[in-house]
């Protein structure tokens, strides 16, 4: 199957429309047209449902549209490694990671590397440890951040010298703000809005519903999230309290939000990891040795 071909499926799949992409393309339409129908002859599926002024994904259409955006961003990221391999370092360097204020330990080495390499660039993929390591294991992201608890078995990782504090958002007229710490029993009754991860019981240890103990199975959970930006859009609009970390969700004092933590104090520790026996690129080798190089002085 030709990437050409793939990336052409692509823009029409964006575009909606086969005129719009043939022009993005520089393509006539007759030409696009046909690369499309030579497409469908060899999958043997038809890719698009045409009307007179759009084109919609057929289910099998859907299909080729994740997968040939894997294949894509795949190939993107070799002829980048290959590109790297010169006496200068150069190239790309792609990192998945969840919310968290340790974010701030990374940008300070990338900015460190910069000084001495400056034509390596970054990439910032965000997403919970199912979007990451879904990434990672696909090789389209060289390193995921993890935030505990969190399944590491499969990776090489070092730790982050940082702790992400847990507390509950709120908004700033609530009763509970008037509180500058938030115990289980201030929780039982009240709406909440939940992490999908921290509340997984696949993991040996989850000191999220370990800190609950037996009022876990308990609560009123009405929404669940994987990134807090949308949870914290829930909580402003009056629909629960979001339990959540620390300095991802904006609670200045601008805001309508403010954040209360936990007691007993709840913090989840980070990791950085990559798969094991990872062939990386000059350029992530080298973001890999100033990681473990800065980390393992902490």
């Amino acid at each position: 199957m030709d990437i050409r071909v793939l990336r052409y499926f692509l823009a029409i799949a964006r575009e909606g429309n086969m005129t719009k992409a043939a022009t993005l393309l520089h393509l006539t339409q007759p030409t696009l047209s046909r690369q499309i129908k030579e497409l469908e002859m060899q999958l043997g599926k038809k890719l698009f449902v045409r009307s007179s002024h759009s084109i919609l994904l057929t289910e099998e259409g859907q299909l080729l549209r994740k997968r040939a955006e894997e294949i894509v961003d795949m190939m993107e990221k070799l002829e980048s490694e290959f590109q790297s391999m010169e006496e200068t370092i150069r190239g790309d360097v792609y990192i998945g990671g969840g919310e968290t204020d340790a974010m701030k330990q990374i940008a300070r080495i990338v900015r460190k590397i910069q000084a001495s390499y400056p034509e390596i660039r970054y990439h910032l993929y965000s997403g919970n440890e199912e979007d990451v390591t879904e990434r990672l294991d696909k090789g389209l992201i060289d390193f995921g951040i993890l935030i505990q608890p969190a399944d590491l078995s499969k990776y090489n990782y070092v730790n982050i010298p940082a702790k992400d504090v847990w507390g509950v958002v709120m908004r700033k007229d609530s009763p509970l703000a008037e509180k500058s710490i938030i115990q289980v029993e201030d929780l039982l009754d009240l709406p909440l809005i939940c992490s999908r991860q921290a509340m997984k019981q696949t993991f040996t240890t989850n000191e999220f519903r370990n800190w609950f103990g037996d009022h876990f199975d308990k609560l009123n959970v009405v929404t669940t999230f994987n990134l807090a930006y949308n949870a914290a859009i829930m909580v402003e609009e009056g629909v629960g309290y979001a339990i959540t970390l620390h300095k991802i969700v904006n609670t200045s004092s601008d805001s309508n939000l403010c954040f209360r933590p936990l007691e007993p104090k709840l913090e989840s520790g980070l990791n950085i990891v990559w798969k094991k026996h990872q062939l990386f690129s000059a350029a992530a080798e080298q973001f890999l040795e100033e990681i473990q190089a800065s980390f393992s002085e902490s």
